[in-house]
Order: C-alpha cells, then sequence, then structure tokens
C-alpha cells in the first residue's frame, strides 16, 4: 500500500510518501505555484518519482481556504438571519481588542449588508418554536438571493443550535445550485456572532475549495489514481473529500497542524511527552505545546489575527504563528529601526539569493551571508543560491543605511527574527501556565533546524530533537494522522443543577453521528464537557466518561475544573459555583500508519568538508556533515552545520548531537545564553 501526502505552503510544496510493502519512504519538494496550486503537487509528484496509478491513498494539506480569507477572494456571500438580528454579524463583540489604539479599525464583514437578508422566525432558547417560520416571506427572500448574484448562502436563525427546525426548511427552499451552509450543520453551539461568523465563513470559501478539490480529483484521476483522497483538518486529523467539500472551514488550518501532529508522536516515541513544536517554513513561524504526547487543542481563533480577524468556532490544534520565516523581508523602517517580517518574499520571487527577481533581503539571505546555507547544496543541489545577490540586498537596504557591516546586519536579521519566534514559543507555555525548561523543542520546517537551536538556548530549554524529513514534516504528521472529527452540543446548565442523565442522551447521540460521519467499526471516542466559573467569559476543557454519569460524577468534574485552573492561571477558588457550557465528543478512526522508518543511510563519508560560519562577531571553520550518512550512536560537537536535501541543521559551540537510533537529531544545547541574546 502507498500512502503519500503533500503539503502546500506558502514558499514550497512538500510531499512524502511511504509503500508499506516495500518499506521504501520517498520524498521531494518544490516551490508552490500560487496561480495553480495543483501544479506544485504534479511537480512533486514528478520529481519523488511517484506513479499516481500506484498511489493507494492521498493525503492533501493546502492553505488554499485560509489564503482565499486573507486574500478577500471568496464567493460572493448571501445571509439569511432571524427577523432584528440583521446586524448582528455586522457589530460583532463590543469589546475592543487595542483600547489605546485610535485609529483602529474593525475588519469589514464578509458579507455585506446589502446581502443579508431577515426572515420572520423565532425560537426560544429552550428551542420551542416562538414565531413558525413564515414560509411565504421565506420563499421570497429565496428568489431575493438568487436575484442578488450570490454564488454561496448562509443560514443561520437564532437558538437553531437547539432546535434545527426552520433552518432546515429554509434550506429546502433554496436554490440547489447555489453552494450553502446551514448553521446547525457546522457549529451546534450558542454564541449568535460567532457561529453566524464561522457558517459564513463555509459559505465563502466553500465554492473555491469545492472548485479546488474538484480540479485536483480530476488531475490525479486523469493520471490513474482510484485510492482514497483525504483532507487534513484544523483539528489535527483527517476528512474525506466529501466531508470536505462540505465542511471547508474545519481545513483553514490544514497545512501547519500535520507538523505538530508529528511532533507529539516523534517525542513520545524518544520518551518525551512533554515537547513544544516549532515550525519554521519560507514564510511564517508556528508554535505548539504538546503534554502528555497530545497537542494542545483551542476551540476556534480568529482568522487574521485576533485584533481584526474572523472568529471561526471549531476545535483546531492551539497554535501561534508570527510572521517570521525564511522569506521574511527585513527593512528599516521610518524610524529607523530594523524590522523583519511579516512580509514575506514568498515562492515568487523569494529572496534576493534566489535569483528570480527578488530584491529585498530576507532571513535566508542573511543565513546564506553568514555562511550556515550552502549556495551549492540547496534542496540537495537542485537549487543553486546566488550569494552576491543576498549580499548587495544586506548591504542596499540593511547594512549601509544603519551604518553596519555586511555580518553585522545580517546577524542583526537573524537575531531579530529568532527573537519573533521565541516570542511565539512563550505564548504557548508561558502564557498557558508551562515552564518551557520543562519541555523538549521539536524543530522542523525548511527553516527550523537552522534557528531551532538560538530559539533553544534563548528559553533555557536543554534539550531540541530534529526529527528525520524535517523540511516535509508537515507531510509526515498527515501519514500518519487519524481520520477525526468533532462535535459540541450546548448544554448550558450550573454544575449542582446538571442532569447527567440528559447529558447521556447528548453524548449518546453525538456518537451516532461520528459513527455515520467517519464509517469506521473501531471508532474511539473522547467525551468533554465545558465548564467555567459562574460569570466567567471563557471556560475549560474537562475529561469526561458517559458511562461513569451519575449524580456525585458532579464533585469529580468540578474538582477535575479546579485542578486545571490552578494549572492554567495559578489560582483557583473552590467556594466558587460552577457551571456546565458544552458538551464535546472528539471521534477519532485508526490511522493506515502508526510509525515511519527511519530514512535508509546512505554510504558515502558523512563528512562534507569545512567552511567559515559566523555565530557572533567572528567566523569559526566548521565541519560540514551529510545527514544522511550519520550512523545511530553517532556524536557530533558543535560548532557544525548538519546539511540534508529540504533543511540545515546549526549546532553552536558547546552543542552537542546524538544520532538516535530511529535516526533523529537529539541536540543537547549548552547553558550558555545564545549568541542572540536571552529574551
Amino acid at each position: 500500500m502507498l500512502i503519500v501526502a503533500v503539503d502546500i505552503g506558502g514558499t514550497f510544496t512538500d510531499l512524502l510518501g511511504y509503500d508499506t510493502a516495500t518499506g521504501q519512504l520517498m520524498s521531494s519538494k518544490s516551490p508552490s505555484t500560487p496561480a495553480g496550486l495543483e501544479q506544485g503537487i504534479h511537480d512533486c509528484l514528478k520529481k519523488a518519482g511517484v506513479r499516481i496509478n500506484g498511489i493507494d491513498g492521498f493525503v492533501h494539506g493546502s492553505t488554499i481556504a485560509i489564503n482565499t480569507v486573507l486574500e478577500r477572494r471568496g464567493a460572493r456571500t448571501a445571509l439569511i438571519v432571524t427577523k432584528g438580528t440583521r446586524d448582528v454579524y455586522k457589530i460583532g463583540r463590543g469589546n475592543r481588542p487595542d483600547a489605546y489604539d485610535i485609529w483602529f479599525k474593525r475588519a469589514e464583514p464578509l458579507v455585506p449588508r446589502h446581502l443579508t437578508f431577515e426572515v420572520e422566525e423565532r425560537l426560544f432558547a429552550t428551542g420551542e418554536v416562538h414565531t413558525p417560520l413564515n414560509v411565504v416571506q421565506a420563499e421570497t427572500i429565496a428568489r431575493q438571493v438568487n436575484a442578488s448574484g450570490a454564488e454561496s448562502v448562509a443560514v443561520c436563525f437564532l437558538h437553531s443550535w437547539n432546535n434545527p427546525i426552520h433552518e432546515q426548511q429554509m434550506a429546502q427552499l433554496l436554490n440547489s445550485k447555489t453552494y450553502r451552509s446551514v448553521s446547525h450543520e457546522i457549529l451546534r453551539e450558542y454564541g449568535e456572532y460567532e457561529r453566524i461568523s464561522t457558517t459564513v465563513l463555509n459559505s465563502y470559501i466553500g465554492p473555491k475549495v469545492n472548485a479546488y478539490l474538484a480540479e485536483l480529483e480530476r488531475m490525479l484521476g486523469e493520471q490513474g489514481f482510484r485510492g482514497n483522497l483525504s483532507v487534513m483538518q484544523s483539528n489535527g486529523g483527517l476528512m474525506s473529500s466529501p466531508v470536505a467539500r462540505q465542511l471547508p472551514v474545519a481545513m483553514l488550518e490544514s497545512g501547519p497542524v500535520g507538523g505538530f501532529i508529528a511532533a507529539a508522536r516523534t517525542g513520545a516515541a524518544l520518551g518525551y511527552t512533554n515537547v513544544i513544536g516549532f515550525d519554521m517554513g519560507g514564510t511564517t513561524a508556528k508554535a505548539n505545546l504538546a503534554r502528555d504526547g497530545e497537542p494542545q487543542m483551542s476551540h476556534g481563533y480568529h482568522i487574521g489575527g485576533y485584533a481584526s480577524g474572523q472568529p471561526m468556532m471549531l476545535p483546531v490544534v492551539d497554535t501561534v504563528e508570527v510572521g517570521s520565516g525564511g522569506g521574511s523581508i527585513a527593512k528599516v523602517d521610518q524610524t529607523g529601526s530594523l524590522k523583519v517580517g511579516p512580509v514575506s518574499a514568498g515562492a515568487d520571487p523569494g529572496p534576493a539569493c534566489y535569483g528570480k527577481g527578488g530584491t529585498d533581503p530576507t532571513v535566508t539571505d542573511a543565513n546564506l551571508v553568514l555562511g550556515r546555507l550552502d549556495p551549492n547544496h540547496f534542496l540537495g543541489g537542485e537549487m543553486a543560491l546566488n550569494i552576491e545577490a543576498a549580499r548587495e540586498a544586506i548591504n542596499r537596504c540593511i547594512a549601509r543605511p544603519l551604518g553596519l557591516s555586511e555580518t553585522e546586519a545580517a546577524r542583526a536579521i537573524v537575531k531579530i527574527a529568532v527573537m519573533n519566534m521565541s516570542l511565539a514559543v512563550r505564548q504557548v507555555s508561558v502564557e498557558r501556565g508551562y515552564d518551557p525548561r520543562d519541555f523538549v523543542i521539536i524543530g522542523f520546517g525548511g527553516a527550523g533546524p537552522l534557528h531551532a537551536a538560538e530559539v533553544a538556548r534563548s528559553l533555557h530549554i536543554p534539550l531540541l530533537v530534529i526529527p528525520n524529513f524535517p523540511g516535509q514534516f508537515s507531510a509526515s504528521g498527515m501519514l500518519l494522522a487519524e481520520p477525526r472529527h468533532d462535535f459540541v452540543r450546548t448544554y448550558y446548565r450550573p454544575l449542582d443543577q446538571t442532569d447527567f442523565t440528559e447529558l447521556g442522551g447528548i453524548a449518546a447521540d453525538m456518537e451516532s453521528q461520528a459513527r455515520e460521519r467517519i464509517g469506521a467499526a473501531d471508532i474511539r471516542m473522547r467525551h468533554f464537557l465545558e465548564v467555567r466559573y459562574t460569570g466567567q467569559d471563557f471556560s475549560l476543557p474537562i475529561s469526561v466518561d458517559p458511562k461513569c454519569y451519575a449524580q456525585d460524577y458532579r464533585a469529580t468534574v468540578g474538582n477535575a475544573f479546579h485542578e486545571l485552573h490552578q494549572t492554567r492561571f495559578g489560582y483557583h477558588d473552590p467556594d466558587l459555583a460552577l457551571e456546565v457550557v458544552n458538551a464535546h465528543l472528539t471521534a477519532l478512526a485508526p490511522s493506515k500508519l502508526c510509525a515511519l522508518p527511519p530514512p535508509s543511510r546512505r554510504e558515502e563519508p558523512a563528512l562534507m568538508g569545512r567552511r567559515p560560519v559566523i555565530f557572533d562577531s567572528h567566523a569559526i571553520d566548521c565541519p560540514v556533515y551529510r545527514r544522511e550518512s550519520l550512523a545511530p550512536g553517532e556524536q557530533i560537537d558543535g560548532p557544525a552545520i548538519i546539511q540534508e536535501y529540504a533543511s540545515t541543521t546549526v549546532l553552536f559551540p558547546d552543542d552537542r548531537a546524538e544520532v538516535t537510533v530511529s535516526g533523529e537529531l537529539l541536540i543537547r544545547c549548552s547553558s550558555g545564553v545564545s549568541c542572540s541574546g536571552a529574551l
């Protein structure tokens, strides 16, 4: 059985495949093709020598969904709401993300007001009908939506999370050729604004994602693919292509999360269940914390940032992202300060050293000037880098304006990028109540191993792991990911009035939906209750077992909440009343692959040569090793450079790397302060 995973990033498209019959691993990396993302997939398949008609399973993660939102290139979308709630989506929440920004401007909603239609209907919060749906008015609105030129439509009625009858009636009246999203099928949870926003997002990106998946299926099918196409979700699980067409909002973060799934698996296999995944690609750097072998989750986030983004309230791997990637552009701003990112040179034209027309200096250019990258070994020598172009860009844009030498400017660029990335690691650890020194960093992404040691040293994290295939690590996570679906149902009660028999019925109903959607016989069910102190605006997920529900289960839930609240926020109050907000179910089916074998070892000498590398103020003559030739148990003392096909690992002075039995690089960082300075 041949399973292939392809991850499309902002700069590169990565492929990793595994043939279970032969044990063969295959990998490739090609520049992403924004004008036609399918071409990047085709290029990777061709470079890896993969015959499409021999693929049994194809797993895919893509930025198509999130880019559609960020670039606001989605479908012309109409919104149908309960009479009297037309402006809920426009008004949003009353909180001001930045109280001191007098120029703050809220992002425009994805649906303009003139495409928002009201229909007469009303439910009580209990789900009982207050005002029946005005069918005549609903039919008129359906015709108006048709005449408006809307390519998609979102339906979100008040309290439909508790009773979908009116939404179901409205959906039947809409043109079947128009892409439609109905809120009770997307999110059965209270919170009208967030529920509307999530439903609108689904409709806004739906037509484009559908067209993309249809084109991908056509391209693969024409070349003989007859296997299963799965899509990576933001929650770290897989869904089938038909489900992805209905629920594209679930794939907004489908690309990055694969690496965090693989990071948790890699750490656990090495005996480290508490890890921080650190992913640095060409456009951004991301971090996630895994505790007890499980990546931490977040119930929703804002697409485009909290201050001006669009709320999406489905479960997502808890990720903090900063605009520091290999392609992040360095510039001197109007105040004379050096800034790095968030703007990226992307795949086209890319960094100046790519020689594709880019003239702005980037983090990649800085690493090339510092000697940390080999201009003749980038992508295994498939892509030559122009060091003179990198030097010219850094001197022209950074060094001369700031009165610095070429190497000082390059070091400053890397230093600022590392500071930005270290803040992301702090956010997923310190700001969540965890000490990063108690965790192991798993550094991956094309640029991750270049900077992971500096990030670790800046936070005094002593242990770092560079996994196998770090440049295609997100794709490896997709190979290992399990089919997964999450369900939620609002159940709003004080804990001391909670009816666990009723909750058991809700749990059974969600389990039935899970079996229908996943379609596998062997499904693992994980149940959670969202609990909070009465009056709080946020809640915490408490793991529960519906089979144990009884009156005295309230104490079990309460004690678990107090313990988690203490861990997360440093305090708890057992005298305060608690309330249950939502019931959650996570359903998982077994993955086709439990683990990947280590890559085969090349018989060439591991030592490739030596070159000068700048770490601090001067260059050090460093040995350069070919990672594919390193044997298990082999140790390398820093300073040193370890090169491989899609990535380069930098060992700082006094660091020591050891090759594990399964091929990972286990790096013990020296206790000294990072050369980029402690944060």
